[in-house]
């Protein structure tokens, strides 16, 4: 896979921001590392979990903005959730060797813990 971090980036974010996380997730690298709010996750199948149950819950996802140059890349999306509407988020990612290899991954968790009650 060849490509700017910008170009994976957007294939990436729009993926999953269209409902299809295996597309996105295939896009990462197996030893990717990433930074969310939930904590730190190590590994493709750690970010499968991260990633996939957040997705299968989107009921709307709409990227705003992709910006980036040959190595590193920024997201912006905004996501409707059951108990959230019109959530913002940015993820910063780090591409090497063509696959995303990096993510620090930024959103507002308060309407979700909210939301738990």
């Amino acid at each position: 896979m060849t490509g700017t971090a910008q170009t994976i980036a957007d294939e990436y974010v729009r993926a999953w921001t269209g409902g299809d996380a295996e597309k996105a997730l295939s896009l990462v690298a197996d030893d990717v590392v990433c930074e969310a709010p939930s904590g730190r996750i190590e590994g493709i199948e750690g970010y499968r979990q991260f990633l996939a149950p957040f997705v299968g819950r989107m009921l709307k996802g709409e990227v705003i903005d992709v910006l980036g140059h040959d190595t590193r890349a920024v997201t912006v999306y905004a996501v409707d959730l059951p108990f959230v509407k019109n959530l913002h988020g940015t993820e910063y990612l780090t591409v090497t060797d063509g696959r995303i290899s990096h993510v620090i991954s930024v959103f507002d968790m308060s309407p979700m813990l909210k939301a738990r009650g």
